[in-house]
Protein backbone atom coordinates (compact mmCIF):
# COMPACT_ATOMS: atom_id res chain seq x y z
CA UNK A 1 0.00 0.00 0.00
CA UNK A 2 1.63 3.37 -0.98
CA UNK A 3 2.31 5.86 1.77
CA UNK A 4 -0.08 8.17 2.90
CA UNK A 5 0.38 11.34 0.90
CA UNK A 6 2.65 9.90 -2.08
CA UNK A 7 1.55 9.79 -5.55
CA UNK A 8 -1.16 7.39 -6.90
CA UNK A 9 0.67 5.21 -9.37
CA UNK A 10 -0.69 5.80 -12.71
CA UNK A 11 -2.68 3.14 -14.80
CA UNK A 12 -1.09 1.85 -17.87
CA UNK A 13 -2.56 3.17 -20.76
CA UNK A 14 -5.15 1.06 -22.93
CA UNK A 15 -3.64 -0.35 -25.71
CA UNK A 16 -4.35 0.17 -28.97
CA UNK A 17 -6.51 -3.65 -29.08
CA UNK A 18 -8.39 -2.03 -26.16
CA UNK A 19 -9.27 1.69 -27.42
CA UNK A 20 -10.47 -0.19 -31.07
CA UNK A 21 -12.99 -2.72 -28.98
CA UNK A 22 -13.87 0.93 -26.51
CA UNK A 23 -14.23 2.21 -29.96
CA UNK A 24 -16.95 0.00 -31.46
CA UNK A 25 -18.76 -1.04 -28.06
CA UNK A 26 -19.41 3.18 -28.03
CA UNK A 27 -20.31 3.61 -31.51
CA UNK A 28 -23.23 0.30 -31.20
CA UNK A 29 -24.24 1.39 -27.96
CA UNK A 30 -24.97 5.25 -29.91
CA UNK A 31 -26.58 3.60 -32.81
CA UNK A 32 -28.61 1.28 -30.63
CA UNK A 33 -29.84 3.67 -28.34
CA UNK A 34 -31.15 6.00 -30.87
CA UNK A 35 -32.45 3.38 -33.33
CA UNK A 36 -34.47 2.18 -29.96
CA UNK A 37 -35.27 5.62 -28.95
CA UNK A 38 -36.86 6.79 -32.50
CA UNK A 39 -38.26 3.53 -33.48
CA UNK A 40 -39.18 1.69 -30.13
CA UNK A 41 -37.19 -0.81 -28.64
CA UNK A 42 -39.26 -4.06 -29.89
CA UNK A 43 -39.52 -2.59 -33.40
CA UNK A 44 -35.56 -2.58 -33.89
CA UNK A 45 -33.67 -5.96 -34.52
CA UNK A 46 -30.19 -7.03 -33.88
CA UNK A 47 -29.34 -6.56 -37.85
CA UNK A 48 -30.43 -2.93 -38.08
CA UNK A 49 -29.00 -2.11 -35.49
CA UNK A 50 -25.48 -3.71 -37.08
CA UNK A 51 -26.13 -2.64 -40.07
CA UNK A 52 -26.56 0.87 -38.80
CA UNK A 53 -23.50 0.99 -36.93
CA UNK A 54 -21.40 -0.49 -40.08
CA UNK A 55 -20.67 -3.79 -38.27
CA UNK A 56 -21.39 -7.20 -38.80
CA UNK A 57 -24.26 -9.27 -36.40
CA UNK A 58 -21.46 -11.84 -35.70
CA UNK A 59 -19.62 -8.73 -34.09
CA UNK A 60 -22.59 -7.32 -32.31
CA UNK A 61 -22.96 -10.18 -30.17
CA UNK A 62 -19.61 -10.40 -29.53
CA UNK A 63 -19.90 -6.87 -27.29
CA UNK A 64 -23.70 -7.13 -26.08
CA UNK A 65 -25.79 -10.55 -25.48
CA UNK A 66 -28.88 -9.31 -26.64
CA UNK A 67 -30.29 -5.79 -27.59
CA UNK A 68 -31.91 -5.57 -23.82
CA UNK A 69 -28.11 -5.67 -22.96
CA UNK A 70 -26.85 -2.23 -24.60
CA UNK A 71 -29.56 -0.38 -22.34
CA UNK A 72 -28.39 -2.70 -19.16
CA UNK A 73 -24.87 -1.63 -19.65
CA UNK A 74 -25.98 2.12 -20.55
CA UNK A 75 -27.44 1.95 -17.02
CA UNK A 76 -24.63 0.36 -15.47
CA UNK A 77 -22.26 2.91 -16.44
CA UNK A 78 -24.50 5.53 -14.71
CA UNK A 79 -24.63 3.28 -11.69
CA UNK A 80 -20.37 3.78 -11.84
CA UNK A 81 -20.55 7.11 -12.75
CA UNK A 82 -22.40 7.68 -9.16
CA UNK A 83 -20.22 5.64 -7.02
CA UNK A 84 -17.13 7.26 -8.67
CA UNK A 85 -18.15 10.76 -8.09
CA UNK A 86 -19.36 10.01 -4.60
CA UNK A 87 -15.47 8.16 -3.40
CA UNK A 88 -13.76 11.11 -5.06
CA UNK A 89 -15.23 13.80 -2.68
CA UNK A 90 -13.95 15.39 -0.31
CA UNK A 91 -13.85 13.33 3.41
CA UNK A 92 -14.98 16.14 5.42
CA UNK A 93 -17.88 17.21 3.18
CA UNK A 94 -21.61 17.76 4.50
CA UNK A 95 -23.07 14.14 3.13
CA UNK A 96 -25.67 15.76 1.46
CA UNK A 97 -23.27 18.19 -1.03
CA UNK A 98 -21.38 14.61 -1.32
CA UNK A 99 -24.34 13.02 -2.56
CA UNK A 100 -25.47 16.06 -4.70
CA UNK A 101 -22.52 15.84 -6.57
CA UNK A 102 -22.28 12.24 -6.64
CA UNK A 103 -26.28 11.53 -8.95
CA UNK A 104 -25.37 15.39 -10.76
CA UNK A 105 -22.85 13.60 -12.58
CA UNK A 106 -24.78 11.15 -15.28
CA UNK A 107 -27.70 14.44 -14.85
CA UNK A 108 -25.07 16.72 -15.82
CA UNK A 109 -24.40 14.42 -19.17
CA UNK A 110 -28.03 14.36 -19.80
CA UNK A 111 -28.38 18.14 -19.68
CA UNK A 112 -25.53 18.65 -21.40
CA UNK A 113 -26.93 16.16 -24.57
CA UNK A 114 -30.32 16.28 -24.62
CA UNK A 115 -31.19 15.73 -27.80
CA UNK A 116 -29.49 12.15 -27.49
CA UNK A 117 -30.20 11.62 -24.15
CA UNK A 118 -33.88 12.92 -23.55
CA UNK A 119 -34.67 10.23 -26.12
CA UNK A 120 -33.11 7.31 -24.68
CA UNK A 121 -34.47 8.57 -20.67
CA UNK A 122 -37.77 8.40 -22.23
CA UNK A 123 -37.61 4.92 -23.56
CA UNK A 124 -36.53 3.25 -20.25
CA UNK A 125 -38.62 5.01 -18.38
CA UNK A 126 -41.76 3.78 -20.83
CA UNK A 127 -40.65 0.47 -21.74
CA UNK A 128 -42.17 -1.87 -19.21
CA UNK A 129 -39.09 -4.35 -19.24
CA UNK A 130 -36.35 -1.99 -19.61
CA UNK A 131 -38.07 0.10 -16.63
CA UNK A 132 -37.89 -3.14 -14.91
CA UNK A 133 -34.19 -3.69 -15.64
CA UNK A 134 -33.61 0.47 -14.51
CA UNK A 135 -35.31 -0.40 -11.17
CA UNK A 136 -33.42 -3.44 -10.56
CA UNK A 137 -29.81 -1.49 -11.01
CA UNK A 138 -30.98 1.00 -8.76
CA UNK A 139 -31.15 -1.19 -6.20
CA UNK A 140 -27.94 -2.51 -6.79
CA UNK A 141 -26.34 1.41 -6.74
CA UNK A 142 -28.37 1.56 -3.21
CA UNK A 143 -25.89 -0.56 -1.84
CA UNK A 144 -23.18 0.26 -3.23
CA UNK A 145 -23.65 4.19 -2.30
CA UNK A 146 -24.84 2.57 1.14
CA UNK A 147 -21.28 1.09 1.41
CA UNK A 148 -19.85 4.05 0.25
CA UNK A 149 -21.65 6.55 2.89
CA UNK A 150 -20.93 3.78 5.88
CA UNK A 151 -16.78 3.82 5.09
CA UNK A 152 -17.09 8.17 4.39
CA UNK A 153 -18.54 8.63 7.86
CA UNK A 154 -17.49 5.58 9.93
CA UNK A 155 -20.74 4.15 10.45
CA UNK A 156 -22.04 0.40 10.35
CA UNK A 157 -22.91 -0.36 6.92
CA UNK A 158 -25.98 -2.48 8.44
CA UNK A 159 -27.30 0.18 10.38
CA UNK A 160 -30.27 2.32 9.25
CA UNK A 161 -28.90 5.96 7.91
CA UNK A 162 -26.39 4.23 5.13
CA UNK A 163 -29.41 2.65 2.83
CA UNK A 164 -31.90 4.94 3.94
CA UNK A 165 -29.66 8.46 2.83
CA UNK A 166 -28.32 6.54 -0.89
CA UNK A 167 -32.08 5.27 -1.04
CA UNK A 168 -33.31 9.07 -0.75
CA UNK A 169 -30.32 10.29 -3.05
CA UNK A 170 -31.72 8.02 -5.52
CA UNK A 171 -35.42 8.29 -5.09
CA UNK A 172 -34.28 12.39 -5.65
CA UNK A 173 -32.36 10.98 -8.93
CA UNK A 174 -35.03 8.78 -10.20
CA UNK A 175 -37.91 11.42 -9.81
CA UNK A 176 -35.97 13.99 -11.89
CA UNK A 177 -35.46 11.73 -14.82
CA UNK A 178 -39.10 11.25 -14.87
CA UNK A 179 -39.82 15.10 -14.03
CA UNK A 180 -37.19 16.14 -16.92
CA UNK A 181 -38.51 13.40 -19.56
CA UNK A 182 -42.10 14.90 -18.86
CA UNK A 183 -41.36 18.48 -18.78
CA UNK A 184 -38.68 19.15 -21.65
CA UNK A 185 -41.14 19.53 -24.42
CA UNK A 186 -42.72 17.32 -26.91
CA UNK A 187 -40.11 17.02 -29.33
CA UNK A 188 -37.10 15.50 -27.98
CA UNK A 189 -34.42 18.40 -27.61
CA UNK A 190 -34.89 18.92 -24.03
CA UNK A 191 -34.94 22.69 -24.26
CA UNK A 192 -37.43 23.06 -21.32
CA UNK A 193 -36.05 22.36 -17.91
CA UNK A 194 -32.82 21.63 -16.25
CA UNK A 195 -31.98 18.22 -14.35
CA UNK A 196 -29.33 20.31 -12.35
CA UNK A 197 -31.91 22.77 -11.00
CA UNK A 198 -34.35 19.77 -10.38
CA UNK A 199 -32.11 17.63 -8.38
CA UNK A 200 -30.89 21.32 -6.36
CA UNK A 201 -34.13 21.76 -5.51
CA UNK A 202 -34.41 18.25 -4.67
CA UNK A 203 -31.74 18.09 -2.15
CA UNK A 204 -32.64 21.97 -0.59
CA UNK A 205 -35.95 19.58 0.56
CA UNK A 206 -33.32 16.23 1.61
CA UNK A 207 -30.27 17.89 3.04
CA UNK A 208 -31.65 18.50 6.85
CA UNK A 209 -32.32 14.87 6.81
CA UNK A 210 -28.71 13.62 4.50
CA UNK A 211 -27.48 15.53 7.03
CA UNK A 212 -28.18 14.67 10.49
CA UNK A 213 -26.05 11.64 11.01
CA UNK A 214 -25.34 10.32 14.24
CA UNK A 215 -22.80 7.58 14.92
Amino acid sequence: MPAPGAPTPALPAPTLAQRKRQLVATELTETALQLFAHKGFEAVTVDEVATAAGVSKRTFFRYFASKEDVVVQFLAGMGADIRTALAARPAGERPSAALLHAVSVPLAACGDHPERTLPVVRLILGTPALLARFLEHEAGWREELAGELAARLGLDPAGLYPPLAAGMALTAFETVLCRWSEDAGGGGGGGGVDPLALIAEAFGVLAPALDAVRE
